[in-house]
């Protein structure tokens, strides 16, 4: 049963945070097969950049893995803290900007080292802040709570 939830929760908050990359990479006038592809570079290096479908599509796996490993993570912590069960929306939110600290602070940094001369605005924290929040946080936690109180009150 966990693994249908963690497949669940991974393909709504999951298609809901690629399908926000996706629009806010269009409107910007970008590709979004160059916008998979970068996804795709992270993990497996510069490759993916100049393979079109192949490396888009790449990008759209370890997408979804990274985020199956995020819905993974919110499980095993929900076993260590059942309170999470009943402040399901609390516990979306902090873990929704915890998910953003982690990616925009620390990973995304990491793989691709910021313009020194690259402002950080309100806007380019409070965007991907939300869209943590209130697209991955949120589904995430209420998914998952939700199976957990369901098989709770089956025992």
């Amino acid at each position: 049963m966990q693994g249908k939830t963690i497949a669940v929760a991974t393909l709504v908050a999951g298609t809901l945070d690629i399908a926000s990359a996706m629009i806010l990479t269009a409107l910007r006038g970008r590709s979004v097969t160059g916008m998979l592809q970068s996804v795709a570079s992270g993990p497996f290096g510069e490759w993916p950049q100049t393979s079109g479908w192949i490396g888009a599509a790449t990008g759209l796996a370890v997408h979804f893995a990274i985020m199956a490993a995020m819905v993974a993570a919110f499980v095993a912590a929900s076993r260590l803290l059942p309170r999470m069960r009943e402040w399901r929306l609390l516990y979306g939110v902090a873990y929704g900007a915890l998910l953003y600290l982690i990616m925009y602070w620390i990973v995304i940094p990491l793989r691709w080292p910021p313009n020194p001369g690259a402002a950080i605005t309100p806007m380019s924290v409070l965007m991907p802040l939300a869209i943590h929040i209130l697209l991955v946080g949120i589904p995430i936690a209420w998914i998952v709570t939700a199976a957990q109180n369901v098989r709770k009150s089956a025992i």
